[in-house]
């Protein structure tokens, strides 16, 4: 680890706002409110855990995103998932079992971890997931949804286990959502949120943000919009390009400090919402907080691999467990050099230097 950079620190640093932004953003929510303040509670308790461990000399993150099917519904233009192959329209082979995520989940709680980021595919697809997640309170599940499977069903699963909250994507107003979700899909969400606001529930939007929506999404109007149906948090996602005809797409850096000035304005001015962006102030922060500096990604087959937009892997979980993923030599080898703390073009250093990741796999 850099001397000049403790991402221990910055790490805790960082859980303490969300949550402390939580709590602030749910004051008149008497439930969330109550579950804000024990999950507060617990994520001191998992701090204190994760230091015992850097002591020892394990770096435990407090983040991990676990992509637990490759199934999904929808064919969402420039799908960093599907450009992987990681999601894919046949049905899912030798993917984790319910009870082998439960298992994941327990071992995550035992070595402090607080937030587990549910992905795909569609992770609504994946009940028995969800509900091994509703069992683990002391752990935040923000579960990234395109927000077609919420059912009744779901809805009063979420008002039961405050600890799994859905984020559902939304590129903007009705125009700019269904022409990359696809048509009636604005029209769903609206439908959602409209539920949630009435059942008194709490639920955040993820907003994918490219060259072509940005003024939208950052502006006032869409971030009233989405205050008033009752959001409580907005995770803004800088797109990563999949291909070369995508990169038109990706934000330039003058963007990039335009998008993290706004975000501070939004957090001075909706003090009822919590506002976070990812990849977020990487530069400030001492580079790429992938590949366990932060957090890294489980796959739906258990590989773990640095993040989402990096889909390689010499560590399955199964077999090495969670502290076994974490000191992966592919992790340890990117922890200790430079690419992470390289500059690049879009959200993923990742994803533009695959090729000298590869290259590291080859090398072992």
């Amino acid at each position: 680890m850099s001397k000049e950079f403790d991402i221990q620190e910055y790490m805790t640093h960082g859980v303490e706002r969300v949550v402390k932004d939580s709590l602030r953003a749910t004051l008149k929510d008497p439930k969330e409110s109550i579950f804000m303040g024990k999950f507060a509670l617990a994520t001191k308790k998992a701090s204190d855990t994760r230091r015992r461990y850097e002591a020892d000399g394990l770096h435990v993150p407090p983040f991990l995103i676990a992509s637990i099917t490759s199934n999904c519904n929808l064919h969402c233009a420039g799908c960093y998932s599907r450009q992987n192959e990681a999601t894919k329209d046949c049905e899912p082979v030798n993917q984790l079992t319910d009870d082998n995520w439960l298992s994941i989940f327990n071992e995550a709680e035992d070595l402090g971890i607080s937030f587990i980021l549910l992905a795909g595919g569609e992770p609504l697809l994946r009940k028995g997931v969800i509900k091994a997640a509703a069992t683990k309170p002391n752990i935040l599940f923000p579960i990234f949804t395109n927000g077609v499977f919420i059912s009744d069903e779901y809805f009063d699963l979420f008002d039961k286990n405050r600890n799994l909250v859905p984020i559902m994507s939304i590129e903007g107003h009705k125009e700019a959502t269904d022409a990359r979700r696809g048509e009636g899909i604005y029209e769903k969400l609206i439908s959602n949120m409209e539920t949630f606001k009435n059942n008194g529930q709490i639920f955040g939007n993820s907003v994918t943000v490219t060259t072509e929506n940005f003024d939208d999404v950052l502006s006032d109007d869409f971030v009233s919009m989405l205050q008033g149906y009752g959001c409580k948090a907005v995770i803004y996602v800088e797109y990563v390009p999949v291909s070369e005809e995508s990169k038109h797409l990706a934000l330039e850096e003058a963007s990039e400090e335009r998008l993290r000035a706004r975000i501070a304005e939004l957090r001075e001015k909706y003090e009822d919402m919590v506002f976070i962006s990812f990849p977020g102030d990487e530069k400030s922060s001492g580079g790429c907080v992938a590949a366990g500096r932060g957090f890294f990604h489980i796959n739906s087959h258990g590989g773990a691999e640095p993040c989402p937009f990096s889909p390689f892997s010499d560590t399955n979980v199964m077999d090495m467990g969670l502290k076994g993923a974490i000191s992966s030599r592919l992790f340890e080898v990117l922890q200790s050099g430079d690419i992470l703390k390289d500059d690049h073009v879009g959200g993923c250093v990742l994803f533009e230097k695959k090729d000298q990741v590869e290259a590291i796999l080859q090398e072992a």
